[in-house]
């Protein structure tokens, strides 16, 4: 027998508003030198962005050596909180890596 979901806090039949939001960075990782030297690199910097609420995934160019696009997905009830949360993954990168980021999109998968 299956049970019933629990709502808490608003009525079930209320739609709740969620954004979610897609950054994709395109980083080039001069001084790797083979995938594994990529793979470290990247590791650093996925680590770093582990304090945001965020979800991280390598997602284009998996076997270039120096090339690597991750995805990095977020979601909020507010587009100020959306954009608040990726502008701070990328500050974050620059801050500590100046210059890594080749490219940035936003898509916005509401």
């Amino acid at each position: 027998q299956t049970q019933k979901p629990v709502f808490r806090g608003e009525h079930p039949k209320k739609r709740m508003s969620s954004i979610v939001a897609l950054l994709s960075i395109e980083m080039h990782f001069p001084e790797a030198r083979s995938l594994k030297d990529k793979r470290m690199l990247l590791r650093r910097v996925k680590d770093r962005l582990k304090k945001f609420n965020i979800a991280t995934a390598e997602v284009e160019h998996l076997d270039k050596w120096q090339r690597a696009q991750i995805g990095i997905v977020t979601v909020s009830n507010t587009r100020v909180a959306v954009d608040r949360a990726l502008n701070s993954v990328i500050d974050e990168i620059e801050r500590v890596q100046p210059g890594l980021i080749t490219r940035t999109q936003v898509d916005f998968l509401t």
